[in-house]
């Protein structure tokens, strides 16, 4: 099973500037979650990723997820997986079983409502 890096409290303020480049180029575990900001009731979180995520859900909350860079699966139960590259996007619904995948590292941007927990309900 591969080692979750995450971390929930913001790491930058309003009117700070973020270069989701430098942070990502940063990053050296194999899957990495950082909050970046807050934007009212929600979060905007870099995920930096290269492995199997374990299947989970959110039962209260939807999940936006944006490639910034590299390739991103997300296998849905009972649904045709998300095959996204780079400038895609995907959202899950609450409630839906979801697994995402980066077949190789990958740089995601993730929006959803502060209260998510990235390993799933």
């Amino acid at each position: 099973m591969t080692e979750y890096s995450i971390t929930t409290e913001p790491r930058f303020a309003h009117l700070e500037r973020i270069d989701v480049g430098q942070v990502a180029a940063a990053v050296t575990e194999q899957w990495h979650n950082q909050t970046l900001c807050t934007v009212n009731d929600s979060v905007v979180r870099l995920g930096v990723l290269n492995g199997e995520f374990h299947w989970h859900k959110h039962d209260n909350e939807d999940e936006f997820f944006y490639v910034v860079e590299g390739r991103l699966i997300i296998e849905v139960e009972g649904r045709e997986d998300a095959d996204l590259g780079p400038g895609q996007a995907f959202t899950v619904p609450k409630g839906v079983m979801h697994r995402p995948i980066a077949p190789g590292r990958a740089v995601i941007l993730m929006v959803e409502p502060a209260s998510v927990r990235p390993t799933g309900d």
